[in-house]
């Protein structure tokens, strides 16, 4: 998971990028870079740390041109402290190319092989999103004939990276002395969005980015989400062109980012994050109805923030007081994507602390969006006997995560995950709980797609059924063998 934008503008867009990577910070914590192009020269910023760490008064005034793009990265391939593996990332020729990515590769194995053999092409770190650029690179070479670039060629070799590459990918990418262009992989696992605005002289102004708030906070209008396997090119006279790429689309969106990754505030394929979560709420509820014991609750209360909206409508559902019994030290980042388990644990009890007056002799519900490895939920839970708790019950408002998820979250190893392996009860006393409840798969599904079109969700890191097709149980011990050593 990571968060990225790309903007044409008639003015500078060194401010605008770096406002709208302030927006996604919550996609990313461990590093961020911005590109701009001034014709045809690129000037590039990356650093580690988060977006207000890393650019300094000097960084932004040599970000020139009226065309760019910015990441945030949270890490799912690559070393997490090596500068080198921070986006964007830049290929000479053809042009000159500069990419962002949002998402996983799970061919990386073969690409690599074929850029190096095939290609000829060398790749200077272990980051997917370099292979992709280099993939996108070379098929785009191939179709070249003179220097100009029409927008044709473009979608061709957009055409010919879906069929060379597998995962989850939404990308942003400037082509130097041409355009923007964005485009998304076939199922459309990890959201991208287009907005426009209007000039005062009348021209447009476009913008591509992971998440609709990027688009309001700057007064765009949403024109739509690039749809699964779309290319979008915008010229740097702002003129925007699209085409459908893949050969069979489908829409499957990542359920994650509904449950804990994107912001309340956003819209993804339709679908309201802040009323997803509503509704898991609500379904949640009526499963904590039918399996937790009468009067083994006196109130709920969540973990700030994510699980605010589901806990909010469980405790209405059920008649029971909501309280806010956890206070969130907001300058420490969400310890889920934090790179390593080490971290987590250190950053749990920096990020929440317990106000006994909430706790004491009560039987509490807590509710939280997800539990993944565990780690932050044993210290909650412990953090809430501490406080003088009565009962514990713990309830999520997504189903066990029992298989890695290889789309763009670091779940890589099953080994990591509480309830791989484990029932409920087990689950339960590994937590220190006196109960566990999780929401039904069915129900998560139905909480999100409700009132839309939408048919599938990618739910594979609660179900095992991968929707690429392409991955295998021995590619997923090759993942959890490659994190371990």
């Amino acid at each position: 998971m990571c968060g990225i934008v790309g903007i044409v503008s008639t003015e500078p867009v060194n401010q605008q990028v770096y406002d709208s990577l302030l927006l996604l910070q919550h996609r990313g914590q461990d590093s961020t870079g911005i590109a701009t192009a001034d014709g045809p020269v690129f000037h590039m910023a990356k650093a580690r740390g988060q977006v207000r760490e890393a650019f300094r008064t000097r960084d932004m005034r040599s970000l020139m041109g009226n065309i760019g793009l910015g990441h945030v990265r949270y890490t799912t391939k690559g070393a997490a402290e090596r500068e080198e593996e921070a986006q964007p990332f830049y290929v000479n020729a053809p042009y000159g190319i500069i990419l962002v990515h949002n998402g996983n590769l799970t061919n990386t194995r073969e690409l690599s092989e074929d850029l190096f053999r095939i290609d000829r092409r060398h790749v200077n770190s272990t980051s997917d999103t370099e292979m992709l650029l280099n993939v996108l690179a070379t098929e785009l070479q191939g179709q070249i004939t003179g220097f100009d670039l029409d927008p044709d060629q473009v979608f061709t070799a957009v055409e010919q990276v879906h069929e060379r590459v597998e995962g989850s990918y939404a990308v942003i990418a400037l082509i130097a002395g041409h355009g923007l262009l964005a485009f998304r992989d076939p199922f459309g696992i990890r959201p991208l969005i287009l907005g426009r605005r209007s000039t005062a002289a009348g021209k447009d102004e476009w913008i591509v980015a992971s998440e609709s708030l990027v688009l309001e906070n700057g007064d765009y209008e949403i024109v739509r989400d690039v749809e699964p396997g779309e290319a979008i090119f915008i010229t740097l006279d702002g003129e925007m062109i699209s085409k459908q790429c893949a050969r069979n689309p489908r829409l499957v969106p990542c359920s994650f980012e509904y449950v804990y990754l994107a912001r309340p505030d956003s819209v993804m394929n339709g679908i309201s994050v802040y009323e997803s979560r509503l509704r898991m709420g609500d379904r949640l509820a009526d499963t904590i109805a039918r399996h937790m014991p009468l009067g083994d609750a006196d109130v709920v209360m969540p973990i700030p923030d994510s699980s605010r909206p589901s806990a909010m409508q469980v405790a209405q559902k059920l008649g029971i007081e909501y309280r806010e019994g956890f206070y969130k030290n907001r300058y420490v980042g969400r310890t889920f994507i934090m790179p390593g388990q080490s971290e987590r644990k250190r950053s749990v009890r920096q990020k929440l602390n317990a106000m006994g007056t909430e706790f004491r002799g009560k039987n509490i519900l807590i509710v939280d969006d997800s539990i993944v490895r565990g780690t932050t939920s044993q210290q909650i839970v412990q953090m809430a006997r501490d406080a003088g708790a009565n009962k514990v019950t713990f309830a999520s408002a997504a189903p066990p995560v029992r298989f890695p998820h290889v789309y763009g979250i670091n779940m890589p190893s099953r080994q990591e995950l509480i309830a791989h392996g484990r029932k409920i009860p087990e689950i339960a006393a590994e937590l220190g709980a006196d109960h566990m409840i999780y929401q039904e798969v069915a129900d998560l599904q139905a909480a999100i797609t409700e009132g839309t079109s939408i048919e599938s969700l990618d739910l594979s890191c609660f179900t095992g059924d991968y929707v690429t097709g392409t991955v295998t149980e021995e590619y997923l011990s090759w993942v959890e063998q490659t994190q371990l050593s």
